[in-house]
């Protein structure tokens, strides 16, 4: 027994944000069931691709967003596919989408439609601005949406352009709030029956995101400064990220604690140099670069590891810039369980990240790999009563 098992979801959503958000659900027990048109996802055609074979089948991206679901081929520009969507939605707790906005209510499916078929069921619509606005018909990418409503603003060294986090990274966060708030309205809807339209969009969820952006958003309002970009070691000693013998550190204000940089160094000589403990001096960046000169010639010395143990012994804010083989290797990782292999009929044995988090009970559970296309439709369609020749027109011929 898992903590969602009496859900079910249909997820109409594609590309990154939605899929992730359907992905924590089906995670912890929801029968999550995975609507594509005829010729599947989008994100089936984005890599990484086992041996480099543009495979629909083979995509890692893909992989790693639909496990534990189940995929349906439904054509809804048809009244057969339409005709299964409405006979699966009255099956259903929640529904996901992420069409741009009123392409559903053009294809006569609608949050009205849905509501007309069960009252109480709600809808999550994940659009890149909202469902109405100057901004909706607006495209939107992981680097415009980080730009937009992100804190690109002050990411990056000081005389350079500001850049963005690494791959989509933004778009799975956006994906972690479309899931919060699509559990709201899942228990609205199962503690007082009511249904509702839920108007998510992705810039949203980065204006008042965890990554700085509402707290900088406020300083701007109430005083009209602007978060500026810092060079990477251009406040604090130490302060930024700094090379090492095996990569990189980081150090976030450690600086501030003059007394326990010194015993994470060992006290060094050269730290008795008296400019160094004047607050004023410590400003300067003439200064800043020789104490930093200084401190790098100490990591050098050192592994991110050793670093890292260091910095924890003496209550230093540090945090090792770890690889994917370095995550992949980790012992903490390992003895947590936290990889998880899997087998797949395409891409053999795959081993991706497991369990976010450890519930005390029903709680993360891999349950299957990621669908083929419309692996499950026939047999989710006949669960809901239809026939061979039913099934056969609402899919397209696919299944």
């Amino acid at each position: 027994m898992q903590a969602l098992d009496n859900v079910r979801i249909l997820d109409l959503t594609q590309h990154i944000a939605g899929p992730y958000a359907t992905r924590l659900f089906a995670d912890f027990g929801a029968d999550v069931i995975k609507i594509e048109k005829p010729g599947g996802d989008v994100t089936r055609t984005m890599g990484p691709f086992k041996g480099g074979d543009p495979h629909p089948e083979k995509s890692g991206l893909f992989f790693y967003l639909n496990c534990n679901k189940r995929s349906v081929v439904l054509d809804l520009k048809t009244a057969a596919g339409k005709e299964a969507l409405g006979a699966l939605a009255k099956t259903a707790d929640i529904v996901f989408e992420s069409y741009a906005p009123g392409t559903l209510e053009r294809l006569g499916i609608g949050y009205e439609w849905f509501r007309a078929i069960k009252p109480s069921l709600p809808v999550v619509s994940i659009s890149n601005f909202g469902q109405d606005g100057p901004y909706r018909d607006y495209k939107l990418t992981d680097l415009t949406l980080y730009a937009f409503a992100g804190e690109m603003y002050s990411m990056g060294e000081t005389d350079r352009e500001p850049v963005k986090m690494a791959g989509t990274a933004a778009l799975f966060e956006s994906g972690s709030a479309v899931a919060v708030g699509a559990m709201g309205a899942l228990f609205a809807s199962k503690r007082h029956g009511i249904g509702q339209h839920v108007d998510i969009s992705l810039a949203e969820t980065h204006f008042g995101g965890v990554d700085r952006r509402h707290a900088t958003a406020i300083a701007f309002q109430f005083s009209g400064r602007k978060t500026i970009r810092v060079a990477s070691h251009g406040g604090g000693m130490p302060q930024g990220i700094y090379p090492c013998a095996d990569g990189y550190v980081d150090f976030t204000n450690a600086g501030l604690r003059p007394d326990r940089i010194a015993d994470m160094l060992g006290h060094p000589e050269w730290l008795n140099d008296p400019r160094y403990s004047d607050p004023v001096q410590r400003m300067n960046p003439a200064v800043i670069e020789e104490w930093n000169g200084n401190f790098i010639v100490w990591c050098i010395e050192r592994t991110k590891r050793e670093i890292w143990a260091e910095a924890r012994r003496a209550r230093v804010m540090c945090g090792p810039m770890f690889t994917m083989e370095d995550l992949f290797t980790d012992e903490s990782f390992r003895e947590r369980g936290f990889w998880k292999s899997v087998n797949h009929d395409q891409l053999g044995e795959v081993t991706i990240p497991g369990r976010p988090l450890i519930m005390e009970k029903n709680g993360w559970e891999f349950r299957r790999a990621a669908p083929l296309l419309g692996q499950h439709t026939a047999a989710v369609l006949a669960e809901v009563g239809m026939d061979a020749a039913a099934i056969s027109a609402a899919s397209g011929g696919v299944a």
